[in-house]
């Protein structure tokens, strides 16, 4: 038999072989699963790795760090470059790293808590703030603090170049916030209590308003109704629930107001990434 005839022969078995459902069904499957079999590897490494069961702790990767960068040089109109030095700037900070670190050695799970320290999406929320110097910022859900301390950091920053700005967080959990202590304390506080109560009680102007509270549509869209007349001219709203809900897009077309999604893609970690909405 020659090469040809070899080869002309496995064509024909191949062919005869799809006709058959099961085999057809077997090579779907495998098809499929490929895209997924790296993230149970992740999966694997992770359980037996790390001690998290909320807030996963992850980089994003490098494209999606640098679409994140991309989005808010649009909202900002600003050099996308000079976003990513922000970025570093975060990233690169020792003492506040050092302080969340020791907060979460003296809290309750400190000594289950992983020590490696990344700040995922709130890269953006930091450059943000160091490009926009918002006076009043608000963030709803609170829970550890890691959101507030990453915020209050970037407060720390703009005062010394003249800016002085403040932070106010919401949560019902009286426990929560632990990792906002002094030095990063003297820029914020909480507000303990229902959101939706806390924001309707609020009397300022807010520059950035943060939704990181309860994730569902019905409470966030009521979030966004409360704060929405409290809100200065140039206000930016930032939903940290738009990789799950549309809420914050459909209130920006409602509003008139522009609006950006920044998805994230972690880094090296199984969980599939949340993502930014920007409302601007």
């Amino acid at each position: 038999m020659t090469e040809y005839q070899q080869v002309s022969l496995k064509i024909k078995f191949l062919r005869f072989l799809k006709r058959i459902w099961l085999f057809s069904a077997i090579r779907r499957f495998i098809r499929a699963t490929s895209y997924y079999n790296f993230r149970y590897a992740q999966i694997m490494r992770w359980v037996f790795s790390s001690n998290e069961f909320t807030n996963f702790n992850y980089e994003m990767d490098s494209a999606t760090r640098l679409y994140l960068a991309q989005a808010i040089a649009i909202v900002t109109e600003e050099r996308p470059s000079y976003v990513l030095d922000c970025f570093e700037e975060l990233e690169n900070d020792k003492v506040l790293i050092e302080h969340i670190q020791k907060r979460i050695s003296l809290s309750d799970e400190g000594r289950y808590a992983d020590l490696d320290i990344s700040f995922a999406r709130r890269i953006g929320w930091y450059a943000l703030i160091r490009i926009q110097k918002p006076k009043i910022i608000i963030e709803t859900g609170v829970d550890k603090g890691l959101g507030s301390v990453v915020i209050c950091s970037a407060l720390m920053r703009n005062k010394k170049e003249g800016h002085i700005g403040a932070y106010y967080g919401t949560d019902i959990n009286p426990k929560a916030g632990y990792m906002l202590s002094a030095p990063y304390s003297e820029f914020g506080e909480i507000l303990f209590g229902d959101s939706i109560k806390s924001l309707k009680k609020f009397k300022e102007k807010v520059d950035l308003f943060i939704n990181d509270s309860d994730h569902s549509a019905e409470y966030e869209r009521e979030e966004y109704e409360v704060i929405v007349s409290k809100l200065s001219e140039n206000a930016i709203i930032l939903g940290d629930n738009s990789h799950f809900t549309d809420v914050l897009g459909k209130f920006s077309f409602e509003k008139n107001r522009k609006f950006i999604f920044a998805k994230e893609k972690p880094k090296n970690h199984w969980y599939p990434g949340g993502g930014v909405g920007i409302s601007y």
